[in-house]
């Protein structure tokens, strides 16, 4: 399979980013999953060390979602750069929000300086319902979900593609879906945000690895 403007270089990258992102991601679900486990309550915050972990992971992690999303961009077809440019805008808007958030929840809440003001149970603590945990929330089931719903319609050509299509609107469905039940319901719609931008999210980029890995890079100039 060839894609007219897709470079080796782009293959490259995008392979790099897809897998890497992969591994991350999974680190990130093992991680948050012993944190649960060391909970007593499911809406407690989760504690050192695995806060540490999960945020460190989930910096890197958002840059190299961007980065495989650029490669999506330069693989998506000359007709369907408008839904690749709008998905790319919308992951950065993810990366945006998220990495700030828990940049902040790691620096500025384990500053003892802090400790004792009266505001930060109401906005640094990662748990329910502070406003950084909100604002998480909101970037993944919101910015996520609607980046994988605008990326979906790019995969059409063959069964990879096509599994990859099914998978994104999946993981950008059960994202969304978590948002609209969280209103009602916070923890089954933490447990349904979870599996769609977690699991199924993390089988979306191991996909994307392997659709780069499978198209032969053409050379020529490429339409934007």
């Amino acid at each position: 399979m060839s894609r007219e403007g897709f470079t080796a270089r782009h293959r490259v990258i995008g392979q790099v980013a897809a897998w890497t992102g992969f591994a991350m991601m999974q680190g990130y679900c093992v991680a948050s999953g012993l944190g649960f486990l060391s909970l007593e309550s499911p809406l407690d915050a989760i504690g050192a060390p695995y806060s540490l972990i999960m945020d460190l992971l989930l910096i890197l992690t958002t840059s190299l979602l961007v980065v495989t999303m650029v490669v999506v961009h330069a693989y998506a077809a000359p007709e369907h750069k408008i839904y690749s440019m709008t998905a790319l805008a919308f992951m950065i808007l993810l990366a945006g929000i998220t990495s700030s958030v828990n940049f902040a929840v790691l620096i500025v809440s384990s500053q003892a300086d802090f400790a004792g003001a009266p505001w930060l149970p109401l906005f640094l603590p990662y748990k329910w319902p502070t406003v950084a945990y909100a604002m998480d929330i909101f970037a993944w089931d919101w910015f996520y979900a609607l980046s994988m719903l605008c990326a979906a319609p790019i995969f059409r050509e063959g069964r990879l593609e096509q599994i990859v299509r099914i998978v994104m609107l999946i993981s950008g469905g059960l994202s969304l879906l978590g948002l609209i039940v969280l209103p009602f319901a916070v923890l089954p719609a933490i447990v349904i945000s979870i599996v769609g931008w977690g699991v199924a999210g993390s089988i979306v980029f191991l996909l994307l690895a392997m659709v780069f890995g499978r198209t032969r890079p053409v050379s020529g100039v490429r339409r934007v």
